[in-house]
């Protein structure tokens, strides 16, 4: 019961947090100090991802890589804050889901652990009880050989064990 409203929730926050994305990516565009950064960290991912286009189509990365003009930097910014926000939190979401998940076998493995706890002290309770039974078994026989009842064991059935003491 408990997963499906989780994994409901989870999609959820994926969900509202596309909006928020597009709501950061237009404060981003207008706010000027930030304005600045963004256009700097797009001209850097731009760098980053010509030359690995470069590189996987075999052309020398050595050739002069033209800058983004500024709009097309504040978008491209924009665009990869938007997804790196969307991004990060399906990410947390799905720590988050693994977390649970762990704290929910560890529970169970504790439950394993404190039911076998249980199962091994009834078992030496037994052992125990079987130990005592034995005894008082054995203190009936010698009491019954002492007042020579061993006639009604054998009518029953029940052969008597014969002792050294019950020999002499």
């Amino acid at each position: 019961m408990v997963l499906p409203v989780i994994k409901l929730g989870s999609l959820f926050v994926r969900t509202v947090s596309k909006p928020i994305a597009k709501q950061l990516k237009q404060a981003a565009a207008f706010h000027p100090k930030f304005r600045g950064i963004i256009i700097d960290l797009a001209q850097g991912y731009h760098r980053l991802t010509t030359v690995i286009r470069r590189l996987n189509i075999g052309h020398s990365i050595g050739n002069e890589i033209r800058p983004l003009n500024e709009e097309r930097a504040v978008e491209a910014a924009t665009d990869l804050l938007g997804e790196l926000f969307v991004f990060s939190v399906a990410g947390l979401a799905i720590v988050y889901e693994v977390q649970r998940s762990v704290r929910a076998e560890a529970k169970k493995e504790e439950l394993r652990k404190q039911e076998l706890e249980k199962m091994k002290q009834r078992n030496e309770d037994l052992s125990a009880e079987l130990k005592l039974l034995k005894q008082k078994l054995e203190l009936v026989e010698q009491l019954a050989r002492q007042r020579n009842m061993y006639r009604l064991w054998n009518w029953r059935g029940y052969a008597m064990p014969t002792t050294e003491k019950s020999k002499s």
